[in-house]
């Protein structure tokens, strides 16, 4: 696939990150048959290090379309921070929005142009204990759908043996393998030109995730759970549970 519309920011982020990625970490890369050559798409990616991102970038580099990744609109006035951001056309998101669909605007509009957009549908790392792909928000899901593009599901999977996620200490060795597998495109056909409800992103979006989970049993060789880790279900029962130790407290001591 020829490289295009990479620019001078984009290589000068891979002259500077690539050796120390090639010296960290062995590579296992699958599927880069699957990322299309031409036209607008959607990357949907598993997230499970502080490193992968810079791996991830790597690998989709090598394919000749680079990623366009969604970050934080506050980054991108940020002085050297910001002028990579803008200079290697990173995605604003602008958080602020009270309109979930326009926070992704420059995305659809990226899409439009022909490029790649990457999205790690879960929104932050994930929280599995076993690092299996949690619950993802709609985001891509309300792009895909809007704009009609290939969804492209990658699962990667090492680059948390290099830093495990929320850890800050690195295991240098030995010497880890980033393995990445990249699909076919994910099948929404049957969700397009309908009503766009919560209850329609949902199932687009467990479809995506199913896709990504899918590839990453591949690269394991092991069954994912069969019930996704949803963070929010945990933060409310965590709360009930707290809610019921706190009236257990307060019955105890009125008993006193």
């Amino acid at each position: 696939m020829p490289r295009r519309r990479i620019g001078f920011w984009y290589r000068f982020a891979a002259v500077l990150c690539k050796p120390p990625l090639v010296v960290l970490l062995k590579r296992d890369w699958r599927g880069m048959e699957n990322i299309p050559a031409d036209g607008g798409f959607i990357t949907v990616v598993n997230h499970n290090s502080h490193v992968d991102p810079f791996a991830y970038a790597h690998y989709q580099y090598n394919t000749g379309r680079v990623p366009r990744f969604l970050a934080k609109s506050g980054l991108f006035k940020k002085g050297f921070i910001g002028a990579a951001m803008r200079g290697t056309g990173q995605i604003p998101v602008y958080r602020e929005s009270t309109d979930a669909l326009s926070a992704f605007r420059a995305a659809i509009d990226a899409v439009g142009r022909g490029e790649c957009v990457a999205f790690y549908p879960e929104g932050t790392l994930t929280r599995d204990p076993d690092g299996w792909p949690m619950t993802g928000k709609t985001g891509a899901a309300r792009v895909a759908l809007r704009t009609k593009c290939p969804v492209i599901p990658v699962a990667q999977w090492g680059a948390n043996e290099l830093l495990p996620p929320y850890s800050k200490k690195p295991h240098l060795l030995p010497r880890k393998t980033h393995h990445v597998l990249a699909g076919p495109p994910v099948d929404l056909t049957r969700f397009y030109d309908r009503e766009m409800t919560p209850e329609l992103l949902k199932e687009a979006t467990e479809v995506i995730m199913a896709a990504i989970t899918r590839h990453l049993e591949e690269i394991r060789g092991e069954k994912a759970p069969e019930k996704r880790y949803d963070p929010r279900a945990v933060r409310i029962e965590q709360r009930r549970r707290s809610a019921e130790l706190d009236k257990a407290r307060q019955k105890e001591e009125q008993g006193q």
